[in-house]
């Protein structure tokens, strides 16, 4: 259809009307899961990427997943490419990383750092310190399944899309008087890839699939209508492959042929076929890869192969629309929604089109739902998609900001769900990092530095300047205490008690004293990734005493005390923690008026522009400095970003987006988010670019416009804090979660607040801040200063909030 028709569609239904119906909400034609596909309409609804023709490269794809598959879908018309992951395939195979000269170094490198000698203890945590090998595995594909197809001539009324409100890309085309479609999803519940190709005209589908890959591999026919992909993940640091894995694609066919011949899979003039893909590995866990991959292929396959594929898409849309329908956001429209995706995104500096914006916290929220599911492993640097033997990086579990990144949208965006494989990987990590604790440090409790990887290595890796930060395991606990304060689940918090409770005695078994004020501090250290000094002309990072780790060791230590107390145990040991906390480092204001990122005021370091703003977490995603509590630290934090100036990549962009929200600065919060939605820092097919591609973008984008919608990290709910009202005069955000267990809805105009519903799942008290003062149907309020109101609540209640 062309683009003055779409445009027609969308002013006569009304463009808010569209916006919110194609959001799937309540009474929707999409609340009938059965309906969904079809309801929306690809016409009218604005919550589609879409295409005007074939994806020429890897970040034009379109990405579906179902937590532990994956597939890239190009959507070429001569021929089609699946490039497939499975999220266990890792190079290299179970490993030790612990360094045995770790413990007797560890004194003298302590001492290094007290005198000040930074390149020496530097180099020293290098030779001795870090693990072995210094370099962790790298995450890796299983290959691709490629459909060539017998057709020719010229292709009209080409287009693909991926709808977000059903978790299905397709594409169609007219080639030879004949109108083809191909569908794909990833389905969680029966655990497959599933392919659709139909036409309009019968015996229209011929093509011939096979399976190539980089890694080592074998393909075969299973049977007459299987084909199978046989290998093994990639040699790593001198240790070979040891995740065995084999991929299956099934045809079932109505009408034509079907047959296979040695490795390829053969369709010719079908009326339509479906198309299942298994992948099953050898990985049981980061200790065990002894499961049989063909087993484990073959056990999701039969069953899905065997039902109708009307099932199998009713089925998938059903289970998604349960996660993904729970938030429906509205921050306006424009002509813009008429282009294809990629048109758009280098449009919308202009600030003409605040539903790009829309759809990019909505994909943000759909990848999520995509890379991290149960059963599953959780999201890694590229979420679930990768492409390459050695992606940047090794597309690993960078624990000092990107992995926790990945999961801020969870809580807010009511995706609690997908938190669970990072809580799950977050016990393995534990189990592994007791062993670091003890061999590296002599320590009890557990300890995690700045990366971990399928094997769930704890030890400090790549190099000191970058690796040796002892605080990944603190701040990961802290993640699982959020997921608490969320969900209010007294059940999941006894079961990871015992994690946080671990992180912390690890640190109360090794702060030691700063020399000159008698305050607890880690060392050895850093403040992650920024260095404070050019030593022999070399640049440092190790120092003792960081800001971020003092902010993060401040959370972990409040967490136990508060958890302790609600499990009624440990008084001892809630009183220990109480008592280290009250002597860490306090945050400091230095002689440029930055928050200081470091014990000492070393003002050239202050000027240093980084991507990393690790001293911040104190504002974000902690609550430690907070307008209207800390104004002090407030304005030294507003300098500091002011000081590290303008650098930074997607992820960067995203985590300074988020404190300035925080700060509550709309203007630099909505100009961040202008930065991040460029063709710089989003790709066609709006993955976020590092550059290279990285995942956690996606998620602090989504993160820092919640943030600009609802806060609820300081004891207190307080709706639109930082909208972009010129940007967003008009809208509505539904299902949004805070902190306490509540769900929260929006609507404002002109900038302002016109209503909102606050729901109570756990009958928490509120306090709740808005911009002007506010009525509550419902509740008896008290009003402890102006434009703040505290009512209690009722399980299960609703109450209606309005201008007063």
């Amino acid at each position: 259809m062309s683009q003055p028709s779409r445009r027609d569609v969308l002013k006569a239904a009304g463009v808010g009307a569209a916006v919110a119906s194609a959001t799937v909400v309540a009474g929707s034609a999409l609340a009938d899961p059965a309906l969904a596909g079809t309801a929306s309409g690809q016409e009218t609804n604005p919550l589609r990427l879409w295409y005007k023709g074939p994806a020429q490269e890897w970040l034009e794809a379109l990405p579906v997943g179902n937590g532990r598959l994956g597939a890239m879908v190009f959507g070429g018309t001569d021929t089609e490419r699946l490039q497939l992951n499975e999220d266990t395939i890792w190079a290299g195979s179970p490993h030790d990383y612990d360094s045995p000269d770790a413990l007797a170094a560890l004194p003298q490198i302590r001492q290094l750092v007290f005198d000040e000698k930074w390149n020496q203890a530097q180099k020293l945590v290098d030779a001795k310190f870090l693990g072995r090998p210094s370099e962790q595995a790298a995450y890796q594909p299983v290959g691709n399944l490629n459909l060539t197809f017998p057709d020719t001539g010229e292709v009209t009324e080409y287009q693909r899309d991926l709808d977000l409100t059903t978790a299905i890309t397709k594409v169609t085309y007219l080639r030879g008087g004949v109108h083809h479609t191909r569908e794909v999803f990833a389905s969680t519940p029966d655990q497959v890839i599933v392919m659709r190709l139909t036409a309009d005209k019968p015996g229209s589908i011929s093509f011939q699939a096979n399976f190539d890959s980089p890694q080592q591999t074998t393909t075969s026919a299973a049977d007459g209508r299987t084909i199978a992909l046989d290998g093994v993940s990639g040699e790593w640091q001198g240790r070979a492959g040891a995740v065995r894995f084999q991929a299956l694609a099934r045809a079932t066919a109505d009408g034509g042929k079907v047959h296979t011949d040695q490795g390829k899979l053969i369709v010719d003039e079908a009326n339509s076929v479906t198309l299942v893909i298994s992948v099953g590995t050898s990985y049981r866990n980061y200790q065990d890869v002894g499961a049989d991959p063909a087993a484990r292929a073959r056990r999701p396959l039969t069953p899905a192969a065997a039902k109708p594929y009307d099932l199998l898409r009713r089925t998938h849309v059903a289970d998604h629309h349960r996660l993904f329908s729970r938030v429906d956001i509205n921050l306006g429209t424009s002509d813009n929604v008429s282009l294809p995706t990629n048109e758009r995104i280098p449009l919308f500096a202009s600030g003409a089109d605040p539903q790009l914006a829309a759809l990019y916290f909505q994909y943000g929220r759909y990848l999520l739902i995509s890379c991290s599911r149960s059963p599953g492993q959780p999201a890694n640097l590229q979420g679930l998609w990768n492409d390459s033997m050695t992606p940047a990086w090794e597309s690993k579990y960078t624990v000092n900001i990107n992995f926790e990144m990945n999961y801020w949208p969870a809580g807010p965006t009511n995706l609690a769900d997908c938190w669970a494989p990072a809580a799950a990987m977050v016990h393995e990590l534990a189990e592994s990092g007791r062993r670091t604790a003890k061999v590296q440090y002599g320590a009890g409790g557990w300890v995690l530095h700045h990366n971990t990887d399928g094997w769930r290595g704890t030890a400090p890796v790549d190099f000191a300047q970058y690796g040796m930060w002892p605080s990944g395991g603190a701040w990961l606990s802290v993640v699982l205490w959020d997921r608490y304060r969320f969900t209010g689940d007294k059940n999941l918090l006894r079961h990871d008690y015992p994690v946080m409770k671990g992180a912390a005695q690890f640190f109360l078994d090794t702060l030691v004293e700063d020399p000159e004020h008698g305050w607890l501090i880690t060392n050895p250290s850093q403040s992650p990734e920024v260095t404070h000094h050019q030593d022999e002309g070399e640049s440092v990072s190790i120092c003792a005493g960081p800001t971020m780790d003092m902010q993060i060791l401040r959370d972990l230590f409040d967490a136990c005390a508060e958890a302790s107390e609600i499990l009624g145990q440990d008084r001892d040991f809630r009183a220990k923690v109480k008592a280290a906390r009250a002597r860490l480092a306090p945050m400091q204001i230095g002689y440029l008026g930055q928050l200081q990122e470091w014990l000492e005021d070393w003002r050239e370091a202050a000027l240093e522009q980084s991507r990393h703003v690790s001293h911040l977490y104190g504002v974000f995603p902690s609550a430690q400095i907070v307008p209207r509590q800390t104004p002090d630290l407030v304005n030294a934090a507003k300098r500091s970003l002011e000081l590290r100036g303008n650098a930074g990549e997607g992820w960067s962009l995203a985590w300074k987006m988020n404190i300035w929200a925080r700060l509550e600065d709309s203007a630099k919060a909505y100009e961040h988010l202008s930065r991040l939605l460029t063709t710089a820092r989003t790709a066609p097919n709006m993955f976020d670019l590092h550059p290279p591609f990285q995942i956690d973008g996606n998620f602090g984008g989504v993160s820092g416009i919640t943030e600009m919608l609802l806060h609820s990290h300081a004891g207190e709910v307080f709706l639109l804090p930082t909208l972009p009202a010129d940007a967003w005069p008009a809208g509505h955000v539904r299902g949004l979660r805070a902190r306490g267990g509540f769900e929260v809805g929006i609507e404002w105009a002109q900038g302002r607040l016109t209503e909102a519903d606050i729901r109570s799942d756990l009958g928490e008290q509120v306090r709740l801040r808005t911009q002007a003062p506010v009525s509550v149907t419902g509740a008896s309020v008290e009003r402890p200063e102006a434009n703040v109101v505290v009512f209690d609540t009722r399980p299960g209640h609703t109450y209606r909030i309005r201008p007063s």
